[in-house]
């Protein structure tokens, strides 16, 4: 794997973040670049938004995911089974950002004095509620880098960006009559609904 860590480029052969973490795992070991790109492609959102609930800036949110992915990359030797590996990621994550809090929280009370970072809370507390949301926010993440690019790209526009794009704009930009967006999105929203309960 290569010298530096960064944010993976856009791959045209596999793997690819679709595929199943033991497959990405096992090529990561072997030294496949390609899959160390895949597998932190497929889970940087993932690692980005605990950094965000954490209320880290995105540049320090960059350096959390960047934190994360040494580590993952020094321990993925480590890891007995690649089922656990989101999970482990989760928490890494989690570990990660509170410290990343603790540290800007005592920056903050050197500036202030009524800052207690008592208050911050236990490094080891992960909820069951909070993997609950991570874990189905990257399921429907792994379900939408599943679909075909057409349906992803109009599940992004029609969903995720706010605000949502109008039919004509998500036709124009997908090279589509704009009569047809309703109907291709329902059977978008079916592909995407059977990849999420597989």
């Amino acid at each position: 794997m290569g010298a530096g860590l960064r944010l993976p480029i856009a791959m045209n052969d596999e793997p690819t973040p679709a595929w199943a973490d033991d497959a990405l795992v096992r090529a990561c070991l072997v030294g496949d670049e390609r899959a160390w790109h895949a597998l932190v492609d497929k889970y940087k959102r993932l690692i980005y938004s605990i950094a965000l609930r954490y209320h880290a800036t995105p540049d320090d949110a960059a350096d959390i995911f960047q934190s994360v992915c040494l580590e993952l990359y020094s321990e993925l030797g480590r890891l007995r089974q690649a089922a656990a590996l989101r999970g482990w990621l989760i928490t890494v994550t989690m570990h990660a950002a509170l410290r990343w809090r603790k540290q800007s929280v005592r920056r903050e009370q050197v500036e202030r004095s009524d800052v207690d970072v008592s208050m911050i809370g236990d490094p080891h507390v992960v909820t069951d509620d909070d993997r609950s949301a991570l874990d189905r926010a990257q399921d429907l993440r792994e379900a939408i880098a599943s679909l075909p690019p057409r349906c992803q790209a109009m599940v992004h526009m029609l969903f995720f960006e706010d605000p949502p794009r109008p039919y004509a704009e998500v036709a124009a930009s997908l090279g589509l009559a704009t009569g047809s967006i309703g109907f291709i999105r329902g059977r978008c929203l079916d592909k995407l609904k059977k990849a999420v309960e597989r």
